[in-house]
């Protein structure tokens, strides 16, 4: 696949296009994770329009480049990404998303093109993509493994093996995304359980760790491109971001929205303040 010109405005943009989408996902269907879905769209966008080497085209190309969607609470939003890259029709995404007998169910479903695994038991994601790492590497394939995880899942014990895994194998062609925006189902992570010293605990497992600000686009970019040139060990890029991001006040870093379906008002508040920062990103 020919790489397309990094144009973060573009992007940024189709971000909070994004947003709608699973917007009225949620509304439809009646149910969905509504805040993590906003916190983590900046860097699903990033990996499928700016990083990844994988669209419908080379789907099934054993040099593609893998994503493993280890927060699957957050499918709205991974499902309106693979829409706009080609895999399926945002419309039947947003018309079957979680109605009875659907493949668009409430978690990644690997009967659904571009997606590489059933996720959704939180902490699976990581050791799973260690082993596909391995076995990229064992058969000088040239592809890189992605894998995009809760701030609370980081809680599991099997997410510490995999890092403990990936930093003894220096499996340099795995990145790890933290969706660090600090809160989890009820209540903020270090309530819930502290990692504060995230980076250094991450990097005494010995990976190379990126903190950045996860809903910049220019930013992510910028700390994707800077994993790629590591060679001697795996990446974990920790992305700070907002609950809620591009929502508004409504929304933004409130628990409460981990789970929520807004009411008539509530979603006209959320299109309003989407509608609101794309002017300001358009006009910037």
């Amino acid at each position: 696949m020919n790489k397309p010109e990094f144009d973060a405005k573009a992007l940024t943009v189709k971000s909070l296009a994004l947003r709608k989408v699973v917007l009225d996902m949620i509304m439809k269907s009646g149910g969905g994770h509504i805040g993590g879905d906003f916190s983590v769209m900046d860097t699903l966008v990033t990996l499928y329009f700016d990083q990844m080497n994988v669209g419908p085209e080379n789907q099934d190309d054993p040099n593609r480049d893998y994503l493993i969607m280890s927060k699957g609470h957050s499918v709205e939003s991974y499902y309106a990404v693979l829409a706009a890259k080609g895999f399926f029709e945002t419309e039947t995404v947003v018309n079957e998303f979680s109605q009875f007998g659907s493949k668009f169910i409430g978690h990644p479903n690997n009967e659904l093109p571009g997606i590489e695994m059933n996720s959704g038991s939180l902490g699976h994601g990581l050791p799973v993509s260690v082993g596909m790492a391995i076995a990229c590497r064992k058969e000088n394939r040239p592809s890189r493994v992605y894998t995009v995880m809760g701030d609370g899942e980081v809680a599991e014990g099997s997410v510490w093996e995999g890092f403990m895994a990936a930093g003894h194998y220096k499996l340099s062609n795995l990145c790890a995304v933290v969706d660090r925006n600090h809160l989890q189902i009820s209540g903020t992570t270090e309530q819930v359980m502290t990692h504060e010293n995230l980076h250094a605990q991450i990097e005494s497992f010995g990976w190379n760790v990126i903190e950045t600000e996860g809903n910049d686009i220019a930013k992510l970019h910028e700390a994707f491109e800077q994993a790629k040139t590591v060679t001697d060990r795996p990446t974990c890029i920790i992305a700070n971001t907002i609950k809620g991001y591009g929502g508004g006040e409504i929304m933004e870093n409130k628990a409460a929205w981990h789970h929520h379906v807004p009411n008539k008002e509530e979603y006209e508040e959320i299109v309003k303040a989407l509608e609101a920062k794309k002017e300001g990103v358009l006009h910037e």
